[in-house]
């Protein structure tokens, strides 16, 4: 059975005393619930990420970083590397964001370069892909998804890729407070999954963790997590509160 994650992305938010609360409410929140099959994931900002992995040696979490450079050292002013997020303890790494590809000109290429180094060192990529909004209004948008997973991903074995986590991110659904229909989300998820069992296995198909992300929130979770093909959540604003990220978590 596969596992099912909600990951909270906290993007560039919270100073120090902030985040030390957030961190405190949520662990405090999970030791009141029983988790089936399901992982929370925290990504904090890096500056915060030893404070995260220190508490979630004690709690009921996974951590997970917000970006990667794809070397282990070197002269890359501000990067972290893969070897750094490694000695920190931490689990898992978004790669791929809109905001990165949009902001920061990230390629196909240059992701796939990420997700080597990440397995390299044993940490889990959560991979994003999504359409922009013309995208989906031209009728394009399974066609960009596929591009997006075959340039990134379909390099790798069936061993390596068992260790990919998608998140399907509908780029006119982040930060809009418009979120894809539950039968968008389902029938994006479907093809994700149709097109890892074409490249690989059935099998690994069925095995292969897809989230949802897009303004997903504690009124919309549980009928979006509802569906056969979606397995939890990459979290943005809604992550930012302990109250309402417990709400989707429990929504699983």
């Amino acid at each position: 059975m596969r596992k099912k994650i909600v990951a909270g992305n906290w993007k560039m938010n919270k100073v120090f005393a902030e985040a030390e609360t957030l961190i405190t409410e949520i662990a405090d929140a999970l030791d009141e619930v029983e988790l089936i099959n399901t992982e929370v994931v925290l990504c904090p900002p890096s500056i915060y990420l030893e404070m995260t992995t220190d508490v979630a040696e004690e709690a009921n979490f996974m951590v997970g970083a917000q970006n990667v450079y794809p070397e282990d050292s070197g002269a890359f002013t501000g990067e972290i590397s893969p070897l750094m997020l490694k000695a920190l303890k931490v689990d898992y790494c978004i790669v791929g964001h809109s905001e990165r590809r949009k902001y920061f000109g990230e390629s196909n290429e240059f992701l796939l370069r990420k997700v080597d180094a990440l397995l390299k060192h044993g940490i889990r990529p959560i991979f994003c892909c999504g359409e922009l909004l013309p995208e989906r209004e031209a009728g394009q948008h399974f066609d960009v998804v596929k591009k997006q997973v075959e340039e990134s991903l379909f390099h790798l074995g069936a061993e390596a890729f068992a260790r990919i986590v998608i998140a399907y991110e509908p780029v006119w659904a982040i930060g809009t407070g418009v979120t894809a229909s539950k039968e968008q989300a389902q029938e994006m998820h479907a093809y994700i999954r149709q097109l890892v069992a074409e490249k690989y296995n059935a099998k690994t198909a069925e095995n292969t963790t897809i989230l949802y992300g897009g303004s997903c929130n504690g009124k919309n979770a549980m009928e979006l997590f509802a569906q056969p093909d979606v397995d939890g959540g990459l979290i943005g604003g809604a992550c930012l509160k302990a109250e309402e990220f417990m709400q989707i978590v429990t929504s699983l």
